[in-house]
């Protein structure tokens, strides 16, 4: 440890500021059921044909179980965030994971018919909220400054492999079981990290990880006020949109996207496991990074830039070497900009909940679902997707551009030695660091203790 780091551990420590181990322990716990929930999510989109022969319904049907977690979550999304800004992040993810389990089991339960597969998986998707939402007031109320979009970063990587083993697992137990067995074991699965969960989590440790965790907050409607009037914050909501549109979109459409070129649906498979594996790695790398540096703008213009020129390969490349590096590189980048975009929407937008920026941040990414509908009416006689794909390139340069101008939210010092922990703390509402000497470096957040 250098020198600098462990005056700062001193520092914080006079000030009465610490960070406990078991904040590992509250994050696993919320990993776990943000990785279910999106097991339970996807379980279906692998096995569409399938499914619509067992429950006898309609391709379309079958889709709609996906798509009603992105038609629950957009008018669900701002009540989820009041209750984990009013209520605790613990209240409320164990609110969204209790009716995770209880559904996840009896959708299982309810055998081949899809009515009440519906209604189970309706009652699935008003749970996705309260777990999304909370991705940035956890990391917030247990972790030092310095850790908080690593934290954030984690917990993605979970959600990402939450969507790759529910395509895998039911593409490979379709074949060993009913459809109804597999998702009433999905469902057990899910009530079991729901438990853990439950017994596990805890709202906050007994002393403030930093001088953040102790600053006051502002309610939930002043501070959904506030950030909108933050163009930082604007900016981001925005960048949510294209990044998730972008993710979605080629996710949706990747088996059609390659095929123009020769490409099967093994291989579009395989490409999107790539894309998938390669965004966890970059959702855990780039967002340590950008703890270690104390920055979010560099890496955010950074992953927008080089995320254009593997948009293009993927619409473009013909060989089998640049189609799997292109994949992977597009996966890295979008994915890896998400938690770090997140973490600075909570900071740019102080003292807004942390719960109500996230929740705006998901509620934008979730109306991307527009780029997946528009994508098919775009393509090409010859079936090509390339002028979507060139759009999202475009858009992608447009919002690097915009994000460039932003600068990394400032270092609020809350409480000092002898101080009122309840003193309002001086926000400033453009959300634009260092107004007194712009382009100046910040000093650099306090280093994780323990």
């Amino acid at each position: 440890m250098s020198g600098r780091a462990e005056a700062r551990e001193r520092r914080d420590a006079e000030r009465g500021y610490r960070v406990y181990g078991y904040r590992w322990v509250v994050l696993g716990v919320v990993m776990m059921v943000n990785f279910m929930i999106q097991v339970l999510w996807i379980s279906y989109g692998a096995i569409i044909a399938d499914a619509s022969d067992y429950y006898g319904v309609s391709h379309q049907l079958i889709t709609l179980l996906s798509m009603v977690f992105m038609i629950a979550f957009i008018p669900l999304s701002l009540p989820a965030a009041w209750v984990i800004d009013s209520r605790g992040f613990r209240t409320a993810v164990g609110f969204g994971v209790v009716l995770m389990g209880v559904f996840g089991v009896l959708r299982g339960l309810s055998g081949s018919n899809y009515t009440l597969v519906l209604v189970c998986t309706v009652g699935i998707a008003v749970a996705q909220p309260f777990l999304l939402n909370a991705w940035t007031k956890m990391p917030a109320n247990w972790f030092a400054a310095g850790e908080r979009a690593t934290a954030v970063g984690l917990i993605t990587l979970a959600s990402m492999l939450g969507v790759g083993a529910g395509m895998g697992l039911s593409s490979a137990l379709v074949g060993v079981m009913s459809i109804g067995a597999m998702q009433l074991w999905f469902g057990v699965a899910a009530s079991v990290s729901a438990a853990a969960f439950l017994l596990l989590a805890r709202e906050r440790p007994a002393t403030a990880p930093g001088p953040a965790g102790e600053e006051v907050r502002a309610l939930m409607l002043d501070g959904l006020k506030h950030a909108l009037t933050v163009k930082s914050f604007l900016v981001i909501l925005v960048v949510a949109f294209v990044l998730l549109g972008v993710f979605n979109g080629v996710s949706s459409w990747i088996g059609d996207i390659v095929l123009p070129r020769g490409f099967g649906a093994d291989a579009a498979g395989l490409l999107g496991m790539v894309m998938l594996l390669a965004g966890v790695i970059g959702a855990v790398v780039l967002s340590a990074m950008s703890d270690r540096q104390g920055k979010r703008i560099r890496y955010l213009v950074l992953t927008l830039t080089l995320a254009i020129p593997s948009l293009v390969g993927v619409a473009f490349a013909s060989s089998t070497l640049l189609l799997y590096a292109s994949f992977a590189a597009l996966g890295f980048f979008i994915v890896g900009a998400l938690p770090i975009g997140m973490q600075y929407a909570a900071e740019v937008t102080f003292p807004t909940p942390e719960g109500t920026s996230n929740g705006l941040v998901q509620l934008c990414g979730q109306c991307s679902v527009v780029f997946v509908y528009i994508m098919g009416p775009l393509r090409t006689g010859n079936g090509s997707f390339a002028v979507s794909l060139l759009l999202m390139s475009a858009l992608l340069a447009v919002t690097a551009v915009a994000v460039s101008r932003l600068k990394d939210a400032p270092i609020r010092v809350g409480v000092t030695a002898g101080s009122s922990p309840t003193s309002a703390p001086t926000i400033d509402p453009t959300g634009a660091a260092g107004a007194a000497s712009a382009g100046a470096d910040a000093p650099p957040p306090p280093a994780p203790v323990g």
